[in-house]
Parts: C-alpha cells; sequence; structure tokens
C-alpha cells in the first residue's frame, strides 16, 4: 500500500467520461434508466444525476450546478410508448421511400393509420422532405409547451367554475353547463379532466380545495380501488327483486323507488334516502335515534304518504334487517316492497349513486344525527337541483314535474 505524504492532496476517482457516453447513447435508443445504469456498470441514482442534472454546495461559496442530458432528452425516445419512436420513423421515412402506402406502414407498425399521416405531415423540413432525425428533433421540441389554463387565462370562466364548486356540482356537470352556455364559444367550455387537472395542480388556479369541492373528498388523485367484500346479513323474509313489476324494471312509468340507509361513525346514526328511479329525484328521510325497524318504518311512512298517490307504485331497498316491518310499510302506503339479492348493489344503482353522491354533505365517520329535518331538506333540494347527464343536463326535480304533468 502506498502512503500518501503529508500536505499532499488524494487524488479523486477516475471521471466516468465512457460510462457516461454509453449511458448517454442507451437511453437515447429507449433504453430505461434502471436497465442503462446495470449495462454500463454505475448506480441508478448516479444514472438519474447524469440526466437530469444536479446543484451542490461549491467550496467557495455558493452553488455549482451539472447541466442535464438535454441533448439525450430532446433528441431521445419519447417518454411515453404513445408517441412514436425514433426507430418507428426511420421504419416510415424508408417504407415511403420504397412507395409504401401509409395504411401498410400504419399496419408494419401496429399504429393507426392516422398516425401515420399526421406524422408526415407535420415533421416535413422547410424543402418537403421527410427524415427521421429532424422529425424526432421537431417532435420532441413540441411536448414540452407549458400553456397557461384556460381558467387562469379567462377570469370570468374561472370565476364561473368556482361558483359551480361551491355549488358541489362535479366537472362532468360544469363541462356540460359550459357547452349550454357558450354554444358558439368553444374557446369558453373546459373538458371535466380540464377542471380536474386545474382542481389538483399545484399553483391552485381554481382558489379551491379539491376536498371540499368533490364528493369523493380526495386531496390527490388515485385510481379507482375495488370494494371490499360485504359481510352477509341475517335474513329475512321478504319479496325478491325479481318479482317487481316489469314497467319498474325498465323504468316505463314513474314511482317505482330505491332506497338504503347511510350510516356515520359507527353505525351509530343514520338519514334514509329514496330516489325515483325514473327522473333520479332524491327524498332524505329524517331517522331519529337508532336505526332499527320500530323507527324506520314509521318515517317512512311519513315521507311516502306526503306524496301523491301516483309516486307511491314500488319501493326496492336493500337486504338490511331494518325493513323488516316492510309489511307495515305496505298497509300504510300500498306500496309492495322488493328487497335486492345480497352482495348486489347494482340492482339498485339509482340509490347506490345517490348515496355516493351525498357523501359530499353528510362524510362516513361523523354523526348524522346532528343535522336536523330543516338540514336535510336543504340539501334535498340541492342534490335535486343539480343537472344530470342522463336527462340530457336537466335536474331531476324538473325532470320529475315534466312526468307529473304528462298525461298518463
Amino acid at each position: 500500500m502506498v502512503e500518501q505524504s503529508a500536505g499532499r492532496k488524494v487524488p479523486g476517482p477516475a471521471p466516468l467520461t465512457r460510462q457516461r457516453q454509453e449511458y448517454a447513447r442507451l437511453i437515447a435508443r429507449g433504453v430505461s434508466n434502471a436497465e442503462a445504469c446495470r449495462l454500463v456498470g454505475v448506480n441508478r441514482r448516479t444514472g438519474t444525476r447524469w440526466r437530469y442534472g444536479r446543484t451542490v454546495p461549491a467550496r467557495a461559496g455558493g452553488e455549482r450546478e451539472y447541466p442535464a442530458m438535454i441533448e439525450v432528452t430532446n433528441t431521445g425516445a419519447p417518454r411515453s410508448p404513445r408517441y412514436l419512436s425514433e426507430a418507428e420513423r426511420e421504419v416510415i421515412a424508408d417504407r415511403r421511400r420504397a412507395g409504401a402506402s401509409m395504411r401498410a406502414i400504419a399496419r408494419e407498425l401496429g399504429r393507426n393509420v392516422s398516425s401515420v399521416s399526421r406524422e408526415l405531415g407535420r415533421n416535413r423540413d422547410d424543402a418537403g422532405r421527410y427524415r427521421p432525425s429532424a422529425a424526432q428533433r421537431m417532435a420532441t421540441t413540441r411536448l414540452a409547451r407549458p400553456r397557461q389554463r384556460k381558467v387562469a387565462a379567462d377570469r370570468s370562466l374561472g370565476a364561473l367554475v368556482q361558483g359551480w364548486l361551491d355549488l358541489k356540482w362535479s366537472p362532468e356537470q360544469i363541462s356540460a353547463a359550459l357547452a349550454i352556455a357558450f354554444p358558439n364559444a368553444p374557446a369558453r367550455r373546459l373538458a371535466a379532466e380540464t377542471i380536474y387537472q386545474a382542481l389538483y395542480a399545484k399553483d391552485a388556479v381554481l382558489q379551491r380545495d379539491p376536498a371540499s369541492c368533490l364528493r369523493s373528498r380526495r386531496r390527490r388523485r388515485r385510481p379507482h380501488r375495488r370494494a371490499d367484500a360485504r359481510r352477509a346479513r341475517a335474513q329475512v323474509a321478504r319479496p325478491s327483486i325479481s318479482e317487481r313489476p316489469a314497467e319498474a324494471e325498465d323504468r316505463r312509468s314513474v314511482g317505482h323507488w330505491e332506497g338504503d340507509l347511510i350510516t356515520g361513525a359507527s353505525n351509530r346514526s343514520a338519514i334514509a334516502t329514496l330516489v325515483e328511479r325514473v327522473s333520479g329525484y332524491t327524498v332524505l328521510v329524517h331517522v331519529p335515534g337508532r336505526h332499527c325497524a320500530d323507527v324506520l318504518t314509521p318515517a317512512l311512512v311519513a315521507a311516502f304518504t306526503a306524496l301523491p298517490a301516483s309516486l307511491r307504485r314500488s319501493l326496492t331497498w336493500d337486504c338490511g334487517t331494518e325493513m323488516s316491518d316492510h309489511h307495515l310499510l305496505t298497509a300504510a302506503t300500498g306500496m309492495p316492497v322488493f328487497f335486492a339479492d345480497p352482495h348486489s348493489p347494482w340492482q339498485r344503482g339509482s340509490n347506490e349513486n345517490a348515496n355516493g353522491l351525498l357523501r359530499q354533505y353528510f362524510p362516513k365517520g361523523s354523526n348524522l344525527a346532528l343535522h336536523s329535518p330543516d338540514q336535510l331538506l336543504r340539501v334535498q333540494d340541492e342534490l335535486n337541483g343539480r343537472p344530470r347527464k342522463r336527462h340530457s343536463w336537466a335536474t331531476p326535480d324538473t325532470r320529475l314535474t315534466a312526468l307529473l304533468l304528462a298525461p298518463q
């Protein structure tokens, strides 16, 4: 072992020039960062620093910046396989010079013919020639094009969207309302995804908290998850949904309802929800105390007897034991009660959807007993005043009124 003399500077590690060049070549070919680092024999963090650059403190004060591989990220393979790669562009150029049709090229690449057509139309040089290397540079340059969001550029549009969000409209409802409000102004329309992105953007351009505006109450976007398996419930003697009349099944006549409970913390409080199948009109029923059959049945009887006789045709309920006195409800209102099959929430799809909407007002884990009948009525009116996609963006309130006034 060779001793270093006192005061003599110990040489640092040799520069990885060759490895860095090989890493750049692999990344340009579309190899992943982890695989490129493995092939050249460096740590994955080292490759990340090479690719994106870094800033470190300097000995003399300040900072020293190591630039990113701009030449790699600007001319390398696209970040997503949905974009054409440089290798595919070389195939397009070779096949076009050989006289192949765009459809033949698309079949060979496994792409849509419109992708090949757009590529040949967009990425030609000034002389009208298609060259793969130049096309790759032009396409990659267009990838990073930061633009101002529509809701930020148009303040009145942003204020309109904010107002509807405060009314707890969903982005899809807002998108449809804008299309109706501005039929001849495409610049003032917004896709639902655009509104979602503006809500979750770091710049907070809409100045609204997604957790308070959206019924999912999520602060971060995430994919849908599979629902957990539901526990089996006690069986009660009840008419099956298979016995429900056909007019209720195909939504031909008004007056057929779906119902269930939404429960609060530890299942100690509840609100009964009723949804008319044709119009989607929702009725909220205050359930004082325990949500057992002795309490729920009188509350439902009072809610249904307040409705016109033409709106009392049938009720489809979940398979819970809280409706064990369904025969008393039928005797008081003349409405037969049918029960969905266990573990089959889709058989009461309208009611399940309404319960999801109501969680925006009554979050899971909260005490639902704190809400008075007047508060439930206010939420009910607000929910029935929202436009619905299945009614061509008419509201359940106006839809139900039109059905009642229509000749029978």
